[in-house]
């Protein structure tokens, strides 16, 4: 071999190692963002689902309207986050539940690179309704 092409398959090997080990990790820890995205989105719909079963009975019976108890609405909503094992924030209020869930949780592969962890966040609404409002498909 001649002198000035010593070591080259070695720098070419050592590129082509670490591009490959980038790769892997946007290709596992993206599937983990995503999938915690898709976690969080659900758990928050859940979470505001849970607080619009608060239903304010007294204004149910006096008024015939549907309007949530904010308190009652708040206290579920967190209730469900907690039983779950996850943390956010939930507003409420007579004819509305909005739940935002974060969710942080360690890269396995991108931790070489920097990024020691990820944070995603969703958010999930809810309102009351009265009876059924859509069709039963067969």
């Amino acid at each position: 071999m001649r002198e000035p092409e010593r070591g080259a398959v070695t720098v070419f090997v050592t590129i082509l190692t670490v591009a490959l080990l980038a790769m892997a990790g946007l290709v596992t820890d993206g599937g983990r963002i995503l999938a915690a995205r898709r976690e969080a989105g659900n758990v928050a719909e859940s979470a505001a689902r849970a607080g619009a079963q608060a239903i304010d009975l007294r204004v149910l019976r006096q008024q015939n309207q549907i309007a949530l108890d904010p308190n009652e609405a708040k206290l579920r909503a967190n209730d469900y986050l907690t039983t779950a094992g996850y943390r956010g924030d939930v507003q409420a209020d007579t004819l509305h539940v909005h739940v935002v869930v974060v969710i942080t949780r360690p890269t396995l592969l991108l931790g070489a690179t920097g990024f020691h962890d990820f944070t995603v966040r969703s958010t999930g609404d809810a309102t009351p309704i009265r009876g059924i409002t859509t069709e039963a498909t067969p």
